[in-house]
């Protein structure tokens, strides 16, 4: 009972370390200020959130008076997809 109560631990600690890791911005993406300038210059009047996630910096900011959320590209800045919040 010992072993496996040690077992289950030590596992949840490797999924809450890997969860953690999988979403930071890696040294070839542009920084999160670029990203928000770029996202400025393309029309929004804000950016409420900025967090790298799954892959890609995912975002909320406000656009022509609309809250939106939106996806961007982690190496050009380019917007891959954006919503109405």
């Amino acid at each position: 009972m010992k072993c496996s109560t040690l077992a289950l631990a030590l596992t949840m600690q490797l999924v809450a370390l890997g969860a953690v890791l999988a979403d930071q911005p890696s040294a070839d993406w542009m920084p999160a200020e670029k990203v928000k300038q770029k996202m400025m210059s393309s029309g929004y009047t804000s950016i409420t959130k900025l967090v790298a996630d799954d892959g890609h910096w995912d975002g909320e900011g406000v656009k022509n008076g609309q809250k939106m959320k939106f996806e961007v590209d982690p190496k050009s800045g380019d917007i891959l997809g954006e919503m109405p919040d």
